[in-house]
Order: structure tokens, then sequence, then C-alpha cells
């Protein structure tokens, strides 16, 4: 039971990351531009081996 709490929770936080990523898009694309750059895709990246090791704990 704890482990499938686990996966969803990693999994919701996946998805959000997700979400904030495609919603700063905009944003991140005009602060590029300025020579700023956005660690989006770094929480992406560790959210989603983090669920890949959960799914992978849980079969």
């Amino acid at each position: 039971m704890r482990i499938q709490l686990q996966r969803a929770t990693v999994f919701v936080l996946y998805q959000l990351s997700l979400l904030v990523g495609i919603v700063l898009l905009p944003m991140a694309l005009a602060m590029r531009r300025i020579g700023i750059v956005l660690p989006v895709h770094r929480v992406v990246d560790r959210l989603e081996t983090a669920y890949e090791r959960t799914k992978a704990a849980s079969t």
C-alpha cells in the first residue's frame, strides 16, 4: 500500500512539473533571449527518474 501511495504521489508530482514547464515555456523562451536559463528540465528529469524507480519497485 505504501509503495502504491508513493508511486501515485511521484506520478502526480511528475505530471505537475510537466504542466509547470509548459506554462513557463513563453517566459523561459523570453528569458533565454537575455541569457537566463530556467532549470525546469532538471526538475522534470529528476521526477521522471524517481517515477521510473517507484514503478520498477512496485512490480
